[in-house]
């Protein structure tokens, strides 16, 4: 299929481009980037005052299948992916059961073969079934397709464990994705330990919980030379610390959600289930610090950390409520509203952090519109205004507490390795 993107402002910080240009694709990749002339295409987009860019990545997205596909699966996931732009997505490995073998990495590849929507890179566990005791099979996870590994939803406890982990993630080239909680430290916790724990009554979760394993594994990473990758940052001491090893030259990496960029602990008042996530909400200083470190280059990555639960699940005291909220179709839009048009970032700024660094980082390819490329490409209409509302989700579930906002900036079309999946802001069939 031969697709004309025509008069879009392209954004491209791979190439320090922006400006008001044509792409050319054909054969699934990009054959021309510049202006257009003669060339039939068989779907012509006309861009004008849009934004093209390279296809969003989302590096941290939890897609429940296999285990619990009454929540999501992934062909629901990847929908609800390409509605927000993304069109790669991790999806990281604390199903039932766990991403800890090449078979599983392979039934998550042919299951999005089948979706037939955004790619899926397959995160392995670190450890077997994710149970903190022994070293996944890391080698095979590589050579299944897994760019990465991860015990996200459990930090690992057993600092020797890690290390050996890490010693043979760098033999084979594999990024730590590290979820950094020392559990004994949150202990059972619920929400940030802060004032507002206290005004709320509800049990905290200490900064030093998530610090103290930034600091561990960091040191690790010196050590073994590993690439780490630092999940989910929500403390103003772990963007520091980051940014101190970085200076060191030590191979760290870090990410963080659109929810802990716009909302604190205090919001928290309303005892809203949905606002329970792991690592919690901080304080309002800690927001601060994670807009300027993602401003300072100190944090390199945007990811949702989108994680579906039932209503019924969610539906409860707030101490049994599970943690998670979903963030694959809003992401996008909190980020305009919240950093662009504040003035944290500018938008090849916004796309650096949700495309080109997620790839670099990754070695997964895309996150590029250079001729010969892959034609990953998402087009936005930064000022159009929609509703976020329950009933127009692609997720099967719908955990998250911006539904029934208005939102700015959608995503209009998104084309996955040269086919379209989403045009004038509808899924396209798989024809």
């Amino acid at each position: 299929m031969k697709i004309l993107i025509k008069q879009g402002r392209v954004i491209d910080p791979s190439q320090e481009m922006d400006k008001v240009t044509d792409i050319f694709i054909e054969g699934g990749k990009i054959s021309r980037l510049g202006k257009v002339a003669g060339e039939k295409a068989d779907v012509t987009i006309q861009a004008e005052g849009r934004i093209v860019t390279p296809g969003l990545i989302d590096m941290h997205a939890h897609l429940r299948e296999p285990g619990r596909e009454d929540t999501e699966c992934i062909e629901s996931g990847l929908k609800a992916a390409v509605r927000g732009g993304f069109t790669t997505v991790c999806a990281m490995p604390n199903t039932e059961p766990p991403c800890d073998s090449q078979a599983q990495a392979r039934f998550l590849l042919a299951r999005a073969r089948a979706a037939a929507m955004a790619n899926l890179l397959p995160v392995g566990t670190i450890t077997r079934e994710r149970k903190g005791l022994e070293i996944s099979e890391m080698g095979e996870l590589k050579d299944a397709g897994c760019p990465a590994v991860s015990d996200d939803g459990d930090g690992v406890m057993n600092p020797g464990l890690m290390r050996r982990a890490m010693e043979y993630a760098a033999m084979t080239d594999l990024l730590v994705i590290s979820h950094c909680e020392d559990k004994t430290l949150a202990n059972s916790g619920v929400m940030h330990e802060g004032y507002f724990s206290t005004v709320l009554g509800l049990r905290p979760i200490p900064a030093l919980a998530e610090s103290t394993m930034v600091e561990r594994d960091i040191q690790l990473a010196h050590l073994t030379g590993a690439r780490l990758h630092i999940a989910h940052i929500s403390t103003a001491e772990s963007a520091e610390k980051v940014k101190q090893a970085k200076e060191q030259g030590i191979k760290v990496t870090a990410e963080v959600t659109p929810h802990h960029l716009v909302l604190s602990d205090e919001d928290l008042k309303t005892y809203d289930t949905n606002l329970k996530v792991n690592p919690p909400l901080r304080s309002a200083r800690d927001v601060l610090a994670l807009k300027k470190a993602l401003k300072d280059g100190t944090i390199d990555a945007i990811a949702t950390d989108h994680a579906p639960h039932l209503a019924s699940e969610k539906e409860k005291e707030f101490d049994y409520a599970p943690f998670g909220m979903i963030g694959l179709e809003t992401a996008l839009a909190l980020m305009i509203m919240n950093l662009v048009d504040e003035g944290i970032l500018s938008w090849p700024e916004l796309v650096r952090k949700l495309s080109a660094n997620p790839a670099a980082i990754l070695k997964c390819g895309g996150g590029t519109l250079k001729e010969g490329a892959p034609a990953d490409i998402t087009v936005i209409d930064p000022e159009k205004k929609w509703i976020y509302a329950r009933e127009g989700i692609l997720s099967r579930s719908s955990n998250s507490p911006f539904v029934g906002r208005e939102m700015k900036g959608a995503v209009t079309d998104v084309i996955v390795g040269g086919r379209a999946v989403l045009k004038d802001g509808a899924i396209c069939g798989r024809k």
